[in-house]
């Protein structure tokens, strides 16, 4: 039956820093991301996944599958740590686990989508040394976040802003805390021009979205 499949890793899973965070909010997380992104988190999604190769993808973080509806023309399996999410996704295959310990054989991949993920990671570098593992050669992963302005004055303004604007409407649909860590979860990382600069991956294309530029896309090849 789609939607139904859960299957455990086989490879040891590691702790987030932001284990449990989404359960709360699992039902209404992908109304507020369509709220805080003006209506543009498909759009953001839709240019990273252009780039990608089609056939076999894995959409790394995959919550409750918002990405499926632009992810057409590919074999799409869902990994993600949060059960309550995978719960609501209606992918025929995902997986429950973690990116820094992926429960896949090496090269079972043509593409790696991600998005909204890294910046909860435990460890990016140990993702992307999985993301190469995993890879096919040629294949490639694309990958959204969100992080800071590059412009001080502009991340100044961004981070007052949402350290409003998130837990007030975390409080609206009682995930107060969840939308708090949302808030802190933008400082945790450096900018991608410098996260991505030495990765085991081949940096293809980097670019930035959204109001202030505080949306990143990159592309990184095998």
């Amino acid at each position: 039956m789609p939607g139904s499949t859960y299957s455990a890793p086989d490879r040891v899973a590691l702790p987030r820093n932001s284990d449990g965070v989404f359960t709360d909010i699992a039902g209404t997380y992908d109304f507020i991301n369509k709220v805080l992104s003006f209506g543009q988190e498909q759009n953001w999604r839709r240019r990273a996944i252009a780039e990608l190769p089609r056939g076999r993808l894995l959409d790394l973080g995959t919550g409750t599958g918002a990405a499926l509806p632009v992810l057409a023309g590919f074999e799409v399996v869902g990994l993600d740590p949060e059960f309550e999410m995978l719960r609501i996704n209606p992918m025929d295959e995902k997986v429950v686990g973690y990116g820094e310990s992926l429960p896949f054989p090496d090269a079972s991949f043509d593409a790696v989508f991600s998005a909204y993920v890294f910046r909860n990671l435990t460890s990016v570098a140990d993702t992307l040394a999985e993301i190469e593992r995993v890879l096919r050669p040629g294949g490639k992963a694309a990958i959204v976040d969100l992080g800071r302005p590059k412009n001080r004055f502009l991340a100044a303004l961004h981070r007052a802003g949402s350290a409003v604007v998130l837990p007030a409407i975390g409080a609206a649909v009682g995930g107060r805390e969840s939308y708090q860590y949302l808030h802190r979860s933008l400082d945790k990382l450096a900018p991608p021009e410098e996260l991505y600069a030495d990765t085991p991956l081949r940096v293809d294309k980097l670019w930035r979205m959204g109001p202030l530029g505080f949306v990143y896309g990159i592309v990184l090849a095998k």
